[in-house]
This record gives C-alpha cells, sequence and structure tokens, in this order.
C-alpha cells in the first residue's frame, strides 16, 4: 500500500511539470485533478497522525507499565 502510494505521488510530481510546461496555468483546476491531489494530501495526513496517535498510546500504556514494576 505505501509503495503504490509512493509511485503515485511520484508520477504525479512528474507529470506537473509537463503540463505546467505547456504553458495552461490552471491545468490541475479545469481538469479536477486537484481535488485528487488534494485529497490524497489529507489521507496521507490522517494516516500519519493516526499511526502516531496509535504509537502514543502505546507508549503510554508501557510506561505505566514500567511505573508500576519500578
Amino acid at each position: 500500500m505505501p509503495r503504490t502510494i509512493l509511485t503515485f505521488v511520484l508520477w504525479l510530481g512528474l507529470s506537473l511539470p509537463a503540463a505546467f510546461a505547456e504553458g495552461n496555468r490552471d491545468f490541475m483546476r479545469e481538469t479536477g485533478k486537484i481535488y485528487v491531489v488534494v485529497a490524497t494530501l489529507v489521507v496521507i495526513f490522517l494516516g500519519i497522525v493516526g499511526y502516531l496517535v496509535r504509537l502514543e498510546r502505546k507508549l503510554t500504556k508501557i510506561e505505566h507499565l514500567t511505573k508500576d514494576d519500578a
């Protein structure tokens, strides 16, 4: 899954300069792809936030266990 997302982001990053080189400044807005980019960034951001929240909960649980043992 992460490899697919990385591939998509790299492909998008490589295709954007070619689109802008043609002189079409509003390419992403005209084709509606700006919404795909925004949605992808939101999904990635929410995934990172979710991972950090889960990691924080695990660390807090381990900290409580080590305090009880000490």
